[in-house]
C-alpha cells in the first residue's frame, strides 16, 4: 500500500506544476547567466586589445556596439609609473571609438612627455605591437607589454613585486 501512495502522489496536478516551476526557475537563472553583461577588460580583448590598455578598477562602461562609441569608468582619477619613466593619468571617465585594432578620438589618458602632459588620442595594433599616438608623434610598443592591467597608484610595481621592464621601442616617430 506505501508504495501505491508514493507512486499516486508523484502524479498528482499540484506536484506536476511544482516540477514545472522548479524547471522554469533554473532554466530562468541559466539564461540569465548567458546573458551577463562582459567586462570592459573583455570587450578589449573583443576587439583585439590586450586587458591591460585599462587599469585595473573600471566599475563600468557603456558601448553602442552599432558605432562604437564607448565610455568607461573608474572610482576616481589615477595615475602610475611604468618603468619610472612612462607616467601615465587617466580621469575617471574614458570616452572615444572603438573597431577592430584600433581606439579612436580618445578622451581621459594623457602622457608625461618631457615636463608636459599631452593626451593619447588614438592606439591602434599593428601585428604584435601597439602604436600610440599623440597628434603628432607617436611610440610602438609590444603587445605582450600590456597583458596585465596596472594598479592606480603604483602600475606593475605593486606590493614589492619584481618591476618589470617595459619593452619599448626607443625612437617616437613624428606624423
Amino acid at each position: 500500500m506505501g508504495s501505491f501512495l508514493i507512486r499516486r502522489f508523484i502524479f498528482t496536478p499540484q506536484f506536476l506544476f511544482f516540477s514545472l516551476l522548479i524547471s522554469l526557475s533554473f532554466a530562468s537563472e541559466t539564461i540569465s547567466l548567458g546573458n551577463e553583461k562582459p567586462t570592459a577588460y573583455e570587450v578589449l580583448e573583443d576587439f583585439n586589445f590586450p586587458i591591460g590598455l585599462l587599469p585595473k578598477g573600471v566599475v563600468d562602461y557603456n558601448l553602442d556596439s552599432s558605432s562604437g562609441k564607448f565610455s568607461a569608468f573608474l572610482n576616481g582619477s589615477c595615475s602610475f609609473s611604468l618603468e619610472g619613466s612612462y607616467q601615465l593619468k587617466y580621469k575617471n571617465t574614458i570616452k572615444g571609438y572603438i573597431s577592430k585594432g584600433k581606439l579612436s578620438s580618445l578622451e581621459g589618458v594623457s602622457v608625461k612627455l618631457w615636463f608636459m602632459w599631452v593626451n593619447i588620442v588614438e592606439v591602434s595594433r599593428r601585428g604584435d605591437d601597439l602604436e600610440f599616438s599623440v597628434g603628432i608623434a607617436g611610440a610602438n610598443f609590444p603587445i605582450d607589454n600590456f597583458e596585465e592591467c596596472p594598479r592606480c597608484g603604483c602600475g606593475l610595481n605593486c606590493n614589492d613585486q619584481q618591476v618589470r621592464k617595459m619593452r619599448k621601442n626607443p625612437f617616437v616617430s613624428s606624423y
